[in-house]
């Protein structure tokens, strides 16, 4: 080195001064002198740096007060939080006998080598969503000694539990009330715990409606809305693409109050029910894709529909029509292969507002609803082949609809009131017991609908909001879930396509509204 001092000293490295240069540089012309200087400079930089030993910083861990470290593993006793934890080679680490409540969400990330974990005999009530996502090399997890909740926050932890290849203690619940000592190790699920919906608005049809029908026709799913003041049936068909309904025909006619789809043999007809003009049933044409009309429905039957129920009975296809006039006469319809014909009269003068269908105890009944009488039940006949006056439900007068709906194995009647309380009732062996009063001034409709194995009632009202209520299987009664505005609801219509499952409401003064149901997972 002393060799190569002398030389670079012999040339001229007193000279090499970096003001001396920049001034050299800037205000005078460079000379070969000058040259020299800064080459000399240049290169006694880049010989600096590369003789210079390179230097290590190196990060230095503090051990918090209440632990002892040693390189692979710290010990924590009597916390009174988390301590601070920096290592992320250690193998074992145990926080113990403390009084904190929580841990960071990042507590144990970053820790690809931690082969033993122990939180025992703390204060824990839950811990964050996937902290020992990262612990790859996890063998032994002792949580014992804590006051876990095994409510919803705990969902991700149980899921954990039944994947992961680690051996960890019991993990004891100390609440809710009725999970109380409980091991979510060996639980199940906590599904229906950490599980809710809700319905929030997907798309509005601007069109008053008094009735909404859905069917099914070759991988396509359509609805039919009965919209009285365009005095047209609307039928939308959901769009596989845009993931909404969109408009595809339009069957008009005069004051129409009902629309009604029956699918027969891979046919598809639609009964228009109308006030003026008689009623008429349509048909699919296929090479057109449109509806076109099948037939007339005889205006001397019906004078005033108010609404239509199509069933089957031993594989033949009906549908009544109830008839709300004063000389009403609600009429049973049969399909004979080549149109539906006049089959029986049903109900004279009682202005029937509803036709229900329902199977009790194995044989076919209809009940239609009046509001000048309670309603009355029809069994079919095997003999006849005919509906023959049954008996009634009593003690429920002013009912203007009845829904039936199955829960479990239980028949229950949804009986809409529109002044007093509608109704809730439950077959019982051979009659029908009341199990529920709401409260529905202005009440139109009281329709039942289901999503997965949750069930609902939708009651509607001309005067105020409108309420869902939520089916409590503990109680075995509709508890109150939302309220929604629709002005003047008159039907409340399921809907199911691409795994998404609407409602229509139809609104008799303002728009239809589309809602969609929705899951809301309550453990994220």
């Amino acid at each position: 080195m002393s060799g190569f001092s002398a030389a670079f000293r012999g040339a001229g490295w007193k000279r090499c001064n970096l003001h001396r240069v920049y001034f050299s540089l800037t205000h005078a012309t460079p000379t070969r002198n000058m040259l020299s200087i800064v080459k000399t400079c240049v290169l006694f930089s880049v010989l600096c740096l590369y003789l210079a030993k390179p230097i290590y910083l190196k990060r230095v861990s503090r051990c918090p007060s209440t632990c002892s470290c040693s390189k692979e593993s710290i010990i924590c006793v009597g916390s009174s939080s988390v301590p601070r934890i920096i290592p992320n080679d250690i193998n074992s680490l145990s926080i113990v006998n403390g009084t904190f409540s929580e841990v960071k969400e990042t507590m144990f990330a970053h820790m690809p080598s931690l082969q033993l974990l122990s939180l025992a005999n703390n204060k824990l009530k839950a811990l964050p969503r996937d902290s020992f996502i990262d612990l790859d090399s996890l063998i032994e997890l002792d949580l014992r000694g804590n006051a876990f909740e095994c409510d919803c926050r705990a969902k991700w932890l149980m899921l954990w539990l039944k994947n992961t290849n680690a051996t960890v203690s019991d993990v004891i619940c100390a609440g809710p009330k009725d999970m109380t000592d409980k091991q979510l190790n060996n639980m199940a699920s906590l599904h229906n715990e950490c599980t809710s919906t809700d319905l929030i608005l997907h798309q509005s049809v601007p069109s008053e409606s008094l009735s909404v029908d859905t069917f099914s026709y070759k991988n396509d799913v359509y609805v039919a809305i009965a919209a009285p003041n365009t005095e047209s049936c609307m039928v939308l068909q959901w769009d596989h693409i845009e993931m909404n309904f969109r408009t595809y025909d339009n069957i008009t006619g005069q004051s129409i109050v009902g629309c009604k789809s029956v699918v027969i043999q891979n046919q598809v007809f639609v009964i228009v029910a109308q006030l003026f003009g008689g009623s008429h049933i349509y048909k699919f044409d296929e090479d057109q894709s449109r509806f076109s009309k099948f037939q007339d429905i005889e205006v001397s039957k019906i004078s005033k529909p108010n609404d239509i129920e199509a069933f089957q009975i031993a594989g033949e296809w009906f549908f009544v029509i109830a008839d709300s006039s004063k000389a009403g006469l609600s009429t049973l319809y049969k399909w004979n292969n080549k149109g539906f014909y006049s089959y029986q009269s049903l109900h004279e003068w009682f202005r029937d507002t509803d036709a229900e269908f329902v199977d009790l105890d194995g044989k076919s009944h209809l009940i239609l609803a009046s509001r000048s009488q309670v309603p009355v039940i029809y069994q079919w006949s095997r003999n006849t082949q005919k509906f023959a006056l049954h008996g009634e439900i009593p003690n429920m007068e002013d009912v203007v609809a009845i829904k039936a709906f199955q829960i479990n194995e239980d028949l229950y009647l949804a009986m809409t009131r529109y002044i007093g309380d509608s109704k809730v009732v439950r077959w019982s062996t051979k009659q029908f017991i009341e199990i529920q009063a709401l409260p529905s001034r202005g009440s139109m409709i009281l329709q039942p609908f289901s999503f997965k194995e949750r069930h609902y009632l939708a009651l509607g009202s001309d005067y105020t909001f409108s309420h869902i209520y939520l089916w409590d299987a503990n109680n075995k009664l509709f508890e109150r879930f939302k309220e929604v505005y629709i002005m003047a609801p008159r039907s409340f219509t399921v809907v199911s396509t691409d795994r998404r499952d609407f409602i229509f409401s139809s609104s008799f003064k303002g728009s239809t509204q589309i809602f969609e149901h929705i899951m809301i997972d309550l453990s994220v």
